[in-house]
């Protein structure tokens, strides 16, 4: 208790175990800290009303530990302090605010490290999240390649900057392990003098305490997390150190995804690159063209297929062949890669169509897959200026032909389908084509198309046929984007089926006679 003059009235033993020097009549702001010797002045200064209870108490620290001070108006303008250790309560709202903040952090980071399945943004998030957040100075160091690892580096305020670097991770104290996904070596064992100099920004100045941390990755460590503090702050504590290691787990597992993300996206490549029907252009003097779409926008493969096979020796004929998978999809697309793998291995007899068809039958029942396919061949020869065609149809719609005058006919080929019943059988047509002559093969998804003003009536044979009427003369790349743009114009917006084209056609030809007029002389395309 003290009165208005500020002097020490009285002090219970418990204060006078806290506050030894506080006896009657010795002035209060030599025994007790200013801010508690302030507050009481500001209360007993005159003209101020006889003090009442505060609604709010003072907080403030004495020898070392934090208390709450109330004050409780007396007679005569005395005021009794009241005062109670708060020190653990302290404590603990500390804590409880230090955790709001950390997992308020982590749900940041791990929404932003998620937003992409990029490995480059995944390692610049974690450093510059790491970097305003953890650290002075951050660095990412992922897996080595060709003996180079990959970094990016931020510092607080700044941006992340990638770059690589050539040097042996277990040069580096703790890094050497952190890469290889062991625990990571406390930080008071690293000592910040031996560090290389790619790993010291020198915007950052001298550093005083370092953090190596492994980032986790999915089997396979996703790479390491060096955390930098600048002489005169504070060292990491061991709870800092904690907290970074569980950053670094989500932060190695973003990057993991990424990876793994990029690696997948890699092997799709190539491996739609392989299933993907290729570009046709002329061979041996005669045209090839071919559009292909499949059944999802989203999708670059699907059931139906088709190859050109130039012959092995000029003069020979080029084998054709366009099919369409029983389905749709990544699985259609699988078959589609062996049935044209296994024409490709019998490319030996594309000369006897009915011995491919045969041998390709036997290999489609002897597989795993439950599926069936048709199929048509053509062998195409140029001899003089027509082409001449050998069409074998195994279930597949007829290839039609385009004649000089618009005149469109079937090719008198059937067939069975290829990998329902044992024994298959197939006829073969021979066909010749004059000069700016035409031959469409086409699957089922063109005819069975399902559009037009109604929404629901299918594209079929007999529009398809009127359209190529119109062709005429045409060339072959001509031919087929005019069939795919009709489809397309049919469909709308409308789900379909996957649909392939080609079309072989012998080009116009000019003669050139010999220079004395009497001789062959030859075509020319």
């Amino acid at each position: 208790m003290a009165d208005a003059q500020g002097a020490v009235v009285r002090c219970n033993d418990a204060a006078r175990l806290l506050l030894p020097d506080a006896l009657p009549g010795t002035p209060l702001t030599d025994v007790v800290p200013a801010w508690l010797s302030a507050a009481h002045a500001m209360l007993s200064s005159p003209g101020r009303p006889p003090a009442q209870d505060a609604a709010e108490p003072l907080h403030g620290g004495i020898a070392g530990r934090r208390f709450e001070a109330r004050p409780s108006a007396q007679s005569e303008g005395r005021v009794a302090w009241w005062l109670v250790d708060d020190t653990d309560h302290q404590l603990v709202r500390e804590a409880l605010r230090m955790e709001r903040q950390r997992t308020a952090f982590l749900a940041k980071a791990s929404s932003t490290l998620l937003a992409s399945l990029n490995l480059g943004r995944c390692m610049d998030v974690t450093a510059l999240l790491a970097a305003e957040n953890l650290a002075d100075a951050a660095l990412v160091v992922a897996p080595d390649h060709g003996h180079r690892l990959p970094l990016v580096t931020c510092l607080r305020g700044g941006g992340p900057v990638q770059s690589t670097v050539k040097v042996n991770p277990d040069d580096v104290p703790g890094l050497g392990e952190a890469m290889r996904g062991f625990p990571p070596v406390p930080s008071r064992w690293i000592d910040p003098s031996t560090a290389p100099g790619w790993m010291l920004p020198q915007e950052l100045g001298a550093v005083g305490s370092i953090v190596i941390t492994p980032l986790p990755g999915q089997g396979v460590p996703a790479g390491a997390l060096i955390l930098l503090r600048k002489t005169g702050t504070a060292a990491f504590s061991d709870e800092e150190e904690i907290f970074a290691r569980v950053f670094a787990a989500r932060a190695g597992a973003a990057m993991s995804a990424a990876r793994l993300y990029a690696e997948q996206t890699a092997i799709t490549d190539v491996l739609m690159r392989e299933l993907m029907p290729p570009v046709l252009h002329q061979i041996s003097g005669v045209d090839f063209a071919g559009r292909y779409r499949p059944s999802g926008d989203h999708e670059r493969i699907g059931g139906d297929f088709y190859d050109v096979h130039p012959a092995a020796v000029e003069g020979e004929a080029s084998l054709v062949s366009l099919g369409d998978v029983c389905g749709k999809g990544l699985e259609a697309a699988v078959l589609t890669g062996k049935i044209r793998n296994t024409l490709h291995a019998l490319l030996p007899l594309a000369g006897d169509h009915q011995r491919m068809l045969s041998l390709l039958n036997t290999a489609l029942l002897s597989s795993h897959h439950t599926r069936f396919a048709t199929l048509v061949l053509a062998s195409a020869v140029r001899r003089a200026n027509r082409v001449d065609l050998d069409l074998t149809s195994s279930g597949h719609p007829c290839p039609l032909i385009i004649r000089a005058d618009g005149t469109v006919e079937e090719a008198d080929t059937h067939g069975t389908l290829i990998g329902a019943i044992p024994d298959i059988s197939a006829t073969t047509a021979a066909i010749s084509l004059a000069p700016g002559e035409s031959c469409v093969l086409y699957t089922d998804g063109i005819t069975e198309a399902k559009g037009g003003p109604m929404g629901g009536d299918m594209f079929g044979e007999k529009r398809l046929k009127r359209a190529l009427s119109e062709c005429a003369g045409m060339p072959a790349e001509g031919i087929a984007e005019h069939v795919q743009m009709l489809a397309a114009q049919w469909l709308g917006t409308r789900p379909h089926d996957d649909m392939a084209v080609v079309v072989i056609a012998a080009p116009h030809t000019h003669h050139l006679s010999a220079v004395n007029g009497h001789t062959r002389g030859r075509f020319t395309a």
